[in-house]
């Protein structure tokens, strides 16, 4: 009988120390990952009036910020079911053509802002001034994105930020009719 007990026992203290272990794993994977960029009153980037660079927001990719410089991360968001793409705010095209077999549209803001918006096609030259929220180019084929999909990122002072800084926050859900 004493077996059977020391077993149990035995037993019980090796699912307590699994689940401690378990917990503190959890707490320290929380204190390493990095809280998501959400604008705020402090924030440098909010309420500078950026609209989104597609008419219907569908995010299909989150922003994934590196652990440093040359980390692998996601600088951008990929957003989905997109034909046209609009800069986010009025600028300066600094860059437009293919980059490693996707074509690429840069756009300068000023301030130390600069986007980029791929796989776009686009007529606009380096040095073509763009509005906010005018096309800018039509969605194309190349590089990690899905089809229809484009992906948006954005630097400021030469570092990459999440996007959803500039833009309040994550779009207004909206109800799809169903079947």
């Amino acid at each position: 009988m004493t077996s059977v007990a020391h077993r149990s026992s035995s037993s019980w203290d090796t699912r307590r120390a699994s689940t401690l272990m378990v917990v503190t794993a959890l707490f320290v994977v929380a204190a390493l990952v990095p809280a998501p960029s959400v604008a705020d009153d402090a924030d440098p980037l909010a309420d500078r009036g950026w609209v989104w660079p597609v008419e219907v927001v569908q995010i299909v990719r989150a922003f994934e910020a590196p652990a440093h410089r040359y980390a692998p991360g996601h600088r951008g968001i990929d957003l989905g079911s997109v034909v046209r793409v609009r800069p986010p705010a009025a600028g300066t095209v600094a860059f437009a053509g293919p980059v490693a077999g996707r074509p690429v549209v840069t756009i300068d803001h000023g301030d130390g802002l600069v986007t980029t918006l791929e796989p776009v096609t686009t007529d606009l030259h380096a040095g073509d001034p763009v509005a906010r929220g005018a096309a800018v180019g039509e969605i194309s084929e190349g590089g990690h994105t899905a089809p229809e999909t484009v992906h948006f990122g954005v630097r400021w002072q030469g570092e990459y930020v999440n996007p959803l800084r500039l833009l309040g926050g994550v779009p207004r859900a909206v109800l799809l009719p169903c079947c």
